[in-house]
């Protein structure tokens, strides 16, 4: 059964590693990916509580508040950075479908993997400017410059996760596709 809005005339992605390290290296994955998503919709629903909080207190209590900005920026940069590898476990970014529909099937296999490995490239190297980013922020204790001043650690923390978790993803999909090419198709 084809999901609403997916196009069926389009092949499906390979499937995802069946055995072996790669296989755990999954399932460890999927297992992650799925508590991520937990503790990203806590954060998204602690971003919406404090927003609110601060609306509150600013228009009726007429009292403001300087730290609620940076709480619930943290708090959605930390669910959506952190919820890429789950978004691109299921297919879930936007692509462009017209293509793969009119491309014969071996040609779009071989389309799907070039994106996937521009995709692991261009991930990659932000993950990696992504640690160091944290890296400098943790050795010389970098604030935001706000009175409240959280350690910029945090968001940068989480974005260099998150985008740790979708190379790992990224890499387990493209080897899906070396594995499936060695794999004959029925």
């Amino acid at each position: 059964m084809t999901p609403p809005g997916a196009d069926a005339t389009a092949p499906a992605p390979p499937p995802p590693p069946a055995g072996g390290a790669l296989g755990v290296l999954d399932g460890l994955l999927a297992r992650i990916n799925r508590a991520v998503t937990l503790v990203g919709r806590l954060a998204l629903l602690l971003a919406s509580l404090v927003l609110t909080y601060s609306v509150v207190s600013r228009y009726v209590v007429k009292a403001a508040t300087d730290w609620q900005d940076e709480v619930a920026v943290f708090c959605i940069v930390g669910a959506v950075f952190l919820a890429g590898a789950w978004v691109q476990a299921e297919r879930g970014h936007i692509g462009i479908e017209a293509l793969a529909s009119i491309l014969p099937p071996g040609v779009n296999r071989v389309r799907m993997a070039l994106v996937d490995i521009l995709s692991l490239a261009f991930c990659a190297f932000f993950a990696w400017k992504s640690w160091t980013l944290f890296h400098e922020a943790w050795r010389d204790h970098m604030t935001t410059s706000s009175t409240f001043s959280p350690p910029l650690t945090i968001p940068y923390g989480l974005m260099a996760a998150g985008m740790t978790l979708l190379v790992v993803q990224l890499a387990l999909q493209t080897a899906s596709h070396f594995r499936a090419a060695r794999v004959p198709r029925p």
